[in-house]
C-alpha cells in the first residue's frame, strides 16, 4: 500500500531533531530522502529544526534515523511534550534541541566565538583593501596571514557541508558560498606566488564594481575573508532570532511544576511530578504552580491562569471547580485531586496544537521549498555563464572571476527559505501567548478569505447559564415580596431555574424564610408554605390547573414577547407575580460582535433557541442575521447553505453539538471552555470563553499571513533583482555577501515583529 492509499490512522508518527542543516536546500534534501522510504511521508522544517514523519510499522525508527544520516545530516528521536514531562518529572522541550543549542556545533556560543575571531582577522585585511593610502610595503602578506584562518577556519562549517553535499551529488547555499570564497582565495595565492601581486610595494586600488587591473596582480583577500565574516553573522543573527522565535513554546513548557505535594495517609510527601497519578490528591499552597489539570476538594483561592489564557484578572475557584495545571495559586491553600497527567493535561495538548502548527507548511512554503531545492544548481550555471561571457567578451579574466564570484554569493536564498517558517513560528508562539492556538498554517488563508462569522448562542455569546432577568408584580403585589417568596420555595429545588431565581433573590434580599410542605412538581413547578401562606411557582399552565387567577394578558404579552422562560408565582388563589428566567448574554459579546464587524465580518446566530429568545439576544449584542430552532443535526446543513449560497464561513462553537458544524466550515473556532470535541474539530482553539478572543485570533492570523507574504516577496524581489546586478558586474562580491547575509536577517527580523502583537482581552 502506497503512502497516499493508506491513511493517516494506519501510520504510526513520529518527531525527529535534525541537526547539521544550515540552509532551506538542506531541509528540502532531508525531506526528499525520508520521502523516499517505503509509505513514508515527511515535512521537515528548516526554522524548528525538525522533521514529522508519518510512516507504516514496516519503516523502523532506525531506518528513519539512517536515512537522514545517508543524506549528511545527524537525527534523534524527539518526544512528546507530556511524555517528557512523565519520564522527567516536569516539561521538556518538546523537540527543542536545548542542549545542541548550548553546546552544539551549530550552537550560539560556537557560532558567536566563530563570528568573533573572523570579525577581529577580517576588519584590517577590508581595510588594508579599502584604503590604498595605508598599503604599506608588502601589506599584501599581512591580509593573506589574517585571512587564511578565516576562509579555512571560520567559513569551515560551509565548507564542511559543501563536501558533505557533494559526496551525495547534492548543492545547497553552503556549495555556492564555499565555492565563491575558495575560489577567492585560491586566486588570491596564485596571483601572490605565481603573480606579480607579491612584488613588494604593489598596491591594489577598491572599487565596488568590476575593475580592469592586471589579472596577475588582482588580489580578492579582502572578499574571501569579508564574504565569510558577513555570512557568519548573518548566520548568527539568524540562529539567535530563530531561538527566540521558539522562546514562547519553550516559555510555555517551562510553566509547569517540578515537585508536587502529595496528601498520602494524612501525610504531605513532596515527590517529583512525574509519581504523580490520577486520583492522588495534592496540597497546592499561596504562589505554588498547580502541578497538573485536577478539581478542588478543600479551599478557596484565586488562580492566575494569564500564562494559559491571556486572562489578566485571577480566576476564583473552591471545591467542586476545575483548576489548570502550570496555573499559580495566589490566594489561600487548594486541596486538589488529580484528573489528567503527562500528555492528557491542557498544558501538553497546547504545546502539541503550537508544535502542529509550528511543524506544517503553508503551500506558499512547499513552493519556496521547491524553488529552493532547484535555485542553487541554476545559480552555478548561471555563474559560469558570466564567467564564460565576461572572459570572452572583455577578454580581462579578473573582472569575468569577480563578476561570477558576486553572482555565486548574492544568489544564496536563505531568505527564501526562513520567510514562511519564521513568521509561522513567532505567530502561533505569539498566540500560545494570548490563549489563541492555530492548528496550522493552511488556517492562515482560510482567515483571509473568510466573510461571514456563525456564532453557537449557548455558550459562546451567552453565559450558558440560566439567571433571572426581570421580575414582574401585578394584582397590587409587591416585587420585593414576589421575589422573597419565589426565591424560599425554589431554593428548595436543584433545577437550574430554580437555582437562578433563588440565587437572584438571595443576592438582592439577603436571607430567606424558611419552607414547609414543599413538592416538586417533576418539571413542571414547586410548592411550599412560606409564611403560612401555600406558595406555587411554575409554568403559568400549572397556576391556571390549580385554579389561579392568571395574571393580566397585557402584562403577560409584555413578558412573554422578549423570548425568554417566563414563570409564574402565586399564592392565596392568585398569580402575583411572572419572573423571566433566561441564559444571560456575556458582558463582552456587544462588544465582540462590533470587532468582527471591524475585521469585515458579517456575523450570524445560531441557535436551537426559539426566535423570540434568539433575537433578544442577537438584539442585545448587535447581531442582524438570525438562525433559530435549529437542532443539532442541523447546524452542519445551514453552515453549508451559506457557503452554498457564495459565502466563506467561520464558525464559533463550544458544544458536542457545534462539532460537526465547525469541521464543516471554511474556518472553525472552538471556545477552549467548550468540549473535547469541539476543540478537536475547530482550526483554531480560543483558550478562554470571551468571544473577543474570535476576532483577536483573525486579526494574528491575517498578520502572520501578511508577515509570511512580504517576507516571500521581499527574498524572491531580492534574489531576482541581485543575481542580474551581479552578473553585469555591478557589485562586488564582499558587498554581496553583506546583503546576502543581512536579507536574511531582515526576514527573521521582520517575522519577530509579531511578537509586539497585542490583544484586545484587556
Amino acid at each position: 500500500m502506497s503512502a497516499t492509499e493508506q491513511t493517516q490512522d494506519d501510520l504510526q508518527r513520529i518527531e525527529l531533531g535534525i541537526g547539521g542543516m544550515t540552509c532551506a536546500s538542506c531541509a528540502a534534501r532531508v525531506e526528499k530522502r525520508l520521502n523516499t522510504l517505503d509509505g513514508a511521508t515527511a515535512s521537515v522544517n528548516y526554522a524548528t529544526e525538525k522533521a514529522r514523519i508519518f510512516h507504516p510499522p514496516s519503516v523502523t525508527v532506525a531506518e528513519l534515523i539512517a536515512a537522514v544520516e545517508q543524506a549528511g545530516y545527524s537525527a534523534h528521536e524527539l518526544r512528546a511534550p507530556g511524555e517528557n514531562a512523565q519520564s522527567d518529572g516536569g516539561p521538556a522541550e518538546s523537540g527543542s534541541v536545548a542542549e545542541e543549542e548550548q553546546t552544539g556545533p551549530h550552537s550560539l556560543a560556537a557560532m558567536r566565538h566563530r563570528l568573533i575571531v573572523s570579525a577581529l582577522l577580517s576588519v584590517p585585511v577590508i581595510v588594508l583593501a579599502m584604503v590604498p593610502a595605508l598599503q604599506f610595503t608588502n601589506w599584501q602578506w599581512l591580509s593573506l596571514t589574517l585571512a587564511a584562518p578565516v576562509v579555512v577556519w571560520g567559513a569551515a562549517p560551509f565548507h564542511r557541508a559543501a563536501w558533505t553535499n557533494l559526496k551525495h551529488g547534492a548543492a545547497t547555499m553552503d556549495t555556492l558560498i564555499s565555492m565563491g570564497t575558495s575560489a577567492a582565495f585560491a586566486w588570491s595565492l596564485w596571483a601572490l606566488f605565481l603573480g606579480t601581486a607579491g612584488h613588494p610595494g604593489m598596491t591594489h586600488p577598491f572599487s565596488l564594481t568590476l575593475g580592469t587591473e592586471d589579472p596577475s596582480g588582482a588580489l580578492y583577500l579582502e572578499v574571501a575573508a569579508g564574504v565569510t565574516t558577513f555570512i557568519l553573522a548573518g548566520r548568527y543573527f539568524e540562529l539567535r532570532a530563530r531561538r527566540n522565535a521558539g522562546a514562547a513554546l519553550r516559555a510555555l513548557l517551562d510553566l509547569g511544576a517540578k515537585d508536587v505535594t502529595i496528601l498520602h495517609g494524612g501525610q504531605e510527601i513532596r515527590r517529583p511530578v512525574a509519581e504523580l497519578a490520577v486520583g492522588d490528591e495534592f496540597v497546592v499552597r499561596p504562589g505554588e504552580t498547580i502541578a497538573t489539570d485536577g478539581e478542588v476538594i478543600d479551599g478557596r483561592s484565586a488562580v492566575d491562569v494569564s500564562m494559559l489564557t491571556g486572562e489578566s484578572v485571577p480566576a476564583e475557584v473552591e471545591a467542586g471547580d476545575a483548576v489548570v495545571g502550570a496555573s499559580v495559586n495566589v490566594g489561600g491553600r487548594l486541596v486538589v485531586r488529580a484528573t489528567r497527567i503527562g500528555a492528557d493535561t491542557q498544558l501538553a495538548k497546547i504545546a502539541s496544537l503550537v508544535e502542529e502548527a509550528q511543524n506544517g507548511k503553508a503551500a506558499v512554503q512547499r513552493l519556496a521549498d521547491r524553488i529552493s531545492a532547484v535555485f542553487v544548481p541554476i545559480v552555478i550555471v548561471i555563474a559560469l555563464a558570466t564567467l564564460a561571457v565576461w572572459w570572452g567578451v572583455t577578454g580581462e579574466p579578473a573582472s569575468a572571476f569577480t563578476a561570477a564570484v558576486a553572482v555565486l554569493i548574492i544568489a544564496c536564498p536563505c531568505a527564501l527559505g526562513l520567510a514562511t517558517p519564521t513568521a509561522l513560528l513567532v505567530g502561533t508562539g505569539r498566540g500560545a501567548q494570548l490563549g489563541v492556538l492555530i492548528r496550522g498554517p493552511e488556517v492562515l488563508e482560510s482567515t483571509r478569505k473568510v466573510d461571514t462569522v456563525v456564532l453557537d448562542k449557548t455558550g459562546t455569546v451567552t453565559t450558558g447559564k440560566m439567571a433571572m432577568l426581570s421580575v414582574s408584580a401585578v394584582h397590587s403585589a409587591d416585587e420585593a415580596d414576589v421575589l422573597r417568596r419565589a426565591g424560599a420555595v425554589e431554593h428548595a429545588s436543584e433545577h437550574p431555574i430554580a437555582a437562578a431565581v433563588a440565587d437572584a433573590a438571595r443576592e438582592r434580599l439577603g436571607d430567606l424564610p424558611a419552607v414547609t410542605d414543599f413538592e416538586n412538581l417533576a418539571g413542571r413547578g414547586v410548592r411550599g408554605t412560606v409564611d403560612g401562606v401555600e406558595v406555587l411557582v411554575g409554568r403559568p399552565a400549572v397556576l391556571a390547573e390549580a385554579g389561579y387567577a392568571p395574571a393580566p394578558t397585557d402584562v403577560w404579552d409584555e413578558v412573554s414577547a422578549r423570548g425568554a422562560t417566563v414563570i409564574a408565582v402565586g399564592w392565596s388563589g392568585r398569580t402575583y407575580g411572572l419572573i423571566e428566567v433566561g441564559d444571560t448574554v456575556k458582558d463582552t459579546s456587544a462588544e465582540a460582535v462590533r470587532m468582527l464587524r471591524d475585521l469585515g465580518l458579517r456575523p450570524v446566530l445560531l441557535t436551537g433557541d426559539n426566535e423570540r429568545a434568539a433575537r433578544r439576544v442577537a438584539a442585545e449584542v448587535g447581531i442582524d442575521e438570525v438562525i433559530a430552532d435549529v437542532l443539532p443535526a442541523e447546524k452542519v446543513d445551514q453552515v453549508r447553505r451559506l457557503q452554498e449560497s457564495g459565502r466563506v464561513v467561520a464558525m464559533v462553537g463550544d458544544g458536542v453539538n457545534d462539532a460537526a458544524a465547525l469541521a464543516t466550515a471554511d474556518l472553525g473556532l472552538a471556545m477552549g471552555t467548550g468540549t473535547d470535541a469541539a476543540i478537536e474539530a475547530s482550526d483554531i482553539t480560543l483558550v478562554r470563553g470571551d468571544l473577543r478572543a474570535a476576532a483577536d485570533a483573525v486579526r494574528l492570523a491575517r498578520r502572520t499571513l501578511s508577515t509570511i507574504k512580504g517576507n516571500l516577496f521581499w527574498a524572491f524581489a531580492y534574489n531576482t533583482a541581485a543575481v542580474p546586478i551581479a552578473a553585469l558586474g555591478l557589485l562586488n562580491p564582499m558587498i554581496a555577501g553583506a546583503a546576502m547575509a543581512f536579507s536574511s536577517v531582515f526576514v527573521v527580523t521582520n517575522s519577530l515583529r509579531l511578537r509586539t502583537f497585542r490583544t484586545a482581552l484587556r
